[in-house]
């Protein structure tokens, strides 16, 4: 062949054809840029030139060839039927491309193989669970109906299981029928995914199911089995992934192993019977503590890797059982494997802010790193008692006695139920504290609950009884039943110890609640649990229950005759107490607190914390107030009665002495700040203003 040199190159006619027909394609297509591919199949068409005459000769269609190049289908993967040359130009060259069909490994695409990845020693290794993996290897060794579901709550471990029978085949062993095989673990997002026409996800599924029959030993691993139900299915057709399914699973070919909860098994899989028939049901119950420990010490290598941290046999001990007794909406081992994890990330960020970047030093995971844990996730006091703490809970009685005045039993009381449980030992299953206090208004019953919530610096979930009188509003506390107004919102009082498990709960005025409510309260007391209207429960190990009442208050205020009148006054206090309440639910009572009637000196300190709190208030405006001793006494015998207690003092002492402080303060002789006397003058408050002087 003659070579022209230092000269143009000459476009010959074909070359041009082939040129001006890949442009075309690739505008109809619209792109941006002419690509190989557009050459190819232009090259194709051009019947002048070698390739497109090699391409015929060797029987490539030309919707074959805009498959392969605009798609990347192996030629294995070409059914025989396939268009014929005339059938393929009458469809457009885009029609063809926004076919979306299936790429070069389409399994390796939408599926993972386990058993590759437990070769390669990249699963968790798995400890325990010998019975539930024999029972797996029994149900796929069956001739018939050889696919295993198994069926357990979130955390349990369902699909360790699957990984675990993944590394027994790895190893090879197995029975020798299960020699061999692989497991390829489904990914419905990534079948779904990109699926815009009609037809695009049925065919991805049977693509998938024809690859795993051809491999003839493989098992199909679908995690959240219950999401194939629906699955594809457009408006008026039946037609799902679990439908396309349903042939294989019949003849015995495909094996396939499925995972989902109870919930999604009883609402969702098992209501299709003609697919659940198919599956053998294998139970996964939550692992005992000593078995989640062992599975914690097969765990610990990877973990201390990661980490850089050393776990201690205790520790782990120590972590599964806290997890068990405080974090209860979760099951084990996955929530004891959460803590591990947890603290050690938190050893190794504390570590790594204490020392130098460079130092690697391995650190050591303590009890108290887990405790600190445990605290943080279930929203609970830390277990051990911090030094902060012990001076808070020994001044605990003396900072209340500060604060309420006249109760002293009462305050002893809930004051060593407090430093009962913190001692640890109260009993692991029921609250911390069950109070009824009992007494005539205005003494300080609900002031000392809050007190205590205060002093302690936990929540008050404060809940008046009032509200509660007829019978329909006690699901307020629980949540109404399914199908009534209020289902999705939950209870009250579930939700608040959901959110906030350590708490004080003040039931208010409990006698005027309705009897279904001290029902409700009998299992708190007894178990410290209660199940809201969606299952869910809440814990109320950590919170202290106090109820109040007024019974048997009307009782004591009566004249009485003789003496002994503080005995009489206790006694009918009991008897209402009893007429009131039914013996299950005193029965289930740490202590009924009496609060007495409060004497004239106690009388006294209230009004002068009352006027005390009002003199802070005036101070800010640089005002100073002093009261002599007579107004005090004269605000004390006015403003207490037995009948109301020292409610009426706050308003008293507003209405006396506030309300002249008002025009005074804006716009009258304390405007610039100034002192105020008061005194007491033919039984009226009288005050001596002097303004500030300049």
């Amino acid at each position: 062949m003659p070579i022209v040199r230092n000269a143009e190159p000459i476009q010959s006619a074909g070359f041009q054809a082939v040129i001006e027909r890949a442009v075309m394609q690739s505008q109809s297509a619209g792109k941006e840029e002419v690509q190989i591919s557009d050459l190819v199949v232009s090259l194709y068409d051009e019947e002048r030139t070698y390739a497109g005459y090699l391409m015929r000769k060797l029987g490539i269609k030309r919707l074959q060839l805009l498959e392969v190049l605009s798609h990347g289908i192996n030629d294995d993967d070409i059914t025989s039927d396939s268009l014929s040359d005339e059938e393929a130009e009458d469809r457009t060259e885009e029609g063809v491309r926004d076919k979306r069909t299936l790429r070069p490994g389409t399994l390796e695409r939408f599926a993972t193989e386990l058993t590759a990845l437990a070769t390669a020693g990249k699963l968790e290794p798995v400890i325990g669970r010998e019975a539930e993996i024999e029972r797996t290897i029994q149900v796929l060794s069956r001739r018939l109906k050889n696919n295993p579901i198994h069926v357990g709550d979130a955390g349990v471990g369902k699909t360790a299981i699957t990984e675990g029978l993944a590394q027994r085949i790895a190893a090879g062993n197995v029975p020798p029928k299960l020699k061999g095989y692989t497991i390829w673990s489904l990914d419905m997002g990534a079948l779904l995914a990109g699926t815009k026409f009609r037809g695009d996800f049925e065919e991805r599924v049977k693509k998938v199911i024809d690859l795993l029959l051809k491999k003839e030993k493989a098992i199909l691993f679908i995690d959240e089995i219950h999401t194939i139900i629906g699955a594809g299915a457009v408006t008026g057709s039946t037609l799902d992934a679990s439908n396309l399914l349903k042939p294989a699973l019949t003849s015995g070919k495909l094996r396939c192993i499925g995972s989902t909860t109870y919930d999604e098994y009883n609402k969702i899989f098992e209501k299709d019977r003609a697919l659940s028939r198919r599956f053998q049901k294998i139970d996964i119950v939550e692992p005992t503590i000593p078995e989640t420990v062992e599975i914690l010490k097969g765990l610990r290598p990877k973990y201390e890797e990661y980490h850089n941290v050393q776990y201690s046999d205790e520790t782990l001990e120590i972590a599964v059982k806290l997890a068990a007794q405080f974090i209860t909406e979760r099951k084990l081992p996955d929530k004891a494997i959460d803590v591990i994890d947890e603290a050690g990330a938190l050893a190794r960020i504390r570590a790594d802010k204490e020392k130098d970047e460079t130092d690697t030093a391995t650190v050591d995971i303590s009890p108290h790193d887990i405790e600190v844990v445990i605290a943080k996730i279930a929203r609970i006091p830390e277990r051990t008692v911090s030094s902060s703490e012990k001076d808070k809970l020994a001044t605990l009685e003396d900072s209340l006695k500060q604060e309420v005045f006249g109760q002293d039993q009462a305050i002893e009381a809930v004051v060593k139920a407090v430093k009962r449980s913190r001692a640890g030992f109260r009993a692991p299953d029921k609250p911390i504290a069950n109070f009824l206090f009992v007494g005539p208004t205005g003494v300080g019953k609900t002031e000392l609950a809050r007190q205590l919530s205060k002093h302690l610096g936990i929540t008050l979930h404060r809940f008046d009884m009032s509200e509660y009188q007829e019978k329909h509003t006690v699901s307020r506390l629980i949540g109404s039943p399914p199908g009534y107004v209020g289902y999705e919102e939950g209870g009250l009082l579930t939700d608040a110890i959901r959110k906030t498990p350590n708490a004080v709960v003040l039931l208010d005025e409990i006698e005027k609640a309705h009897p279904d409510i001290y029902n409700i309260l009998l299992q708190i007391m007894d178990y410290a649990t209660l199940t809201d209207n969606q299952g869910r429960k809440a814990d109320f190990r950590n919170v202290i229950l106090i109820m109040t009442s007024n019974a048997g208050a009307r009782d004591i205020g009566k004249p009485l005759i003789g003496f002994g009148e503080q005995q009489v006054s206790s006694s009918a206090l009991d008897e209402a107490v009893e007429r009131a309440f039914s013996p299950e639910f005193r029965n289930r009572l740490d202590a009924v607190v009496h609060f007495n009637n409060l004497p004239m000196e106690i009388i006294e300190r209230i009004v002068k914390k009352a006027i005390d709190e009002f003199a802070m208030q005036l101070a800010e405006k640089n005002v100073t107030l002093k009261v002599e001793d007579d107004v005090i006494r004269y605000l004390a015998i006015k403003g207490y009665s037995r009948e109301f207690g020292a409610r009426n003092i706050s308003r008293l002492v507003e209405d006396q002495i506030k309300t002249v402080f008002v025009d005074e303060v804006l716009f009258g002789k304390l405007e610039h700040g100034g002192m105020a006397m008061a005194h007491l003058e033919n039984e009226k408050i009288v005050f001596d203003i002097s303004p500030q002087k300049d």
